[in-house]
């Protein structure tokens, strides 16, 4: 029975992408801060960290990948809406929105990622499939990812927007494939590149990536840059974000007025203090679950 809905709300708590169980707390988190909605909301069962992951044919976690990959498809088949908003999770979740996107709209759909990173890697340069997804959704890497890609995204009608720094293997694919980038500076100083392309390429229809690492921790600070206690080194050769809130509002909202939002993503949400403001409840008499 399909019990279509123009518009749906998917709540993807998945943390096996990254390896960071953290990441489960801060979906649910996304959707307690977002606004009412008298859409669908429909939460994605997710598998919890009963054990430690493990390489499974050069992705971490592959197996529970897959199953969820399978039960999020099985929901947007059931609803077949025009227009998706998920909540995760760590990128990966964004796999089968924009696909069924893609398929929904065609030659009319451009995928905007606003994000420090392509996404673009393989099995072959990076075991966390977070990394793998927009390039996934150009057709390109691991087959469990890929074939689930009715209709690849042509690398035309992808733009890339506050990426800096990215790796030797992330700068040849790009190159190679000639997909338009926008620098942090230039989407401080306005994104024309953004509108540029849209112009271009005659895109009608958007589904926006915002993977919250774009930020700038040390001022946004519920992103993985700033976990508590991390060392000095940690995070060396990690593009780390450059833009503040405004920016990438201003930047969605001006390229929302050139063409219609169908998609919008919001992934790798760590609200580090919650989280352990939410441990020490836990703990406390007379508030814990075994407080008296």
């Amino acid at each position: 029975m399909t019990n279509r809905s123009n518009t749906i709300r998917l709540v993807m708590p998945q943390w096996q992408g990254g390896n960071n169980p953290a990441y489960r707390f801060g979906a649910e988190m996304l959707n307690w801060l977002a606004p009412e909605t008298d859409v669908p909301v429909i939460h994605v069962p997710v598998l919890g960290p009963a054990s430690p992951l493990s390489v499974e044919n050069g992705i971490i976690g592959r197996e529970a990948l897959k199953t969820q990959l399978n039960s999020v498809w099985k929901i947007i088949h059931e609803y077949q809406p025009d227009n998706i908003v998920m909540f995760g999770g760590d990128c990966l979740v964004d796999l089968a929105p924009f696909a069924w996107l893609s398929e929904r709209w065609g030659e009319k759909l451009g995928i905007l990622w606003i994000d420090s990173h392509p996404d673009v890697m393989t099995p072959a340069q990076f075991q966390y499939a977070h990394a793998h997804v927009l390039g996934a959704l150009m057709g390109n890497g691991d087959p469990d990812l890929t074939t689930t890609v009715a209709r690849p995204v042509s690398s035309q009608r992808v733009m890339i927007a506050g990426i800096h720094s990215p790796l030797e293997y992330e700068k040849k694919f790009i190159a190679d494939n000639a997909i338009r980038t926008c620098s942090p500076e230039e989407v401080r100083a306005g994104g024309a590149a953004v509108m540029q392309w849209i112009e271009e390429e005659k895109i009608e229809c958007l589904a926006i990536h915002i993977d919250l690492d774009v930020l700038d921790y040390h001022n946004f600070r519920s992103v993985l840059f700033a976990r508590p206690g991390a060392c000095e080194h940690d995070f060396d050769g990690i593009a780390k974000g450059k833009l503040n809130i405004p920016d990438v509002l201003t930047l969605v909202q001006k390229a929302a007025s050139r063409a219609k939002v169908v998609g919008v993503g919001i992934a790798e949400h760590l609200p580090w203090d919650a989280m352990n403001l939410k441990d020490m409840l836990e703990q406390l008499p007379l508030i814990g679950r075994s407080g008296s």
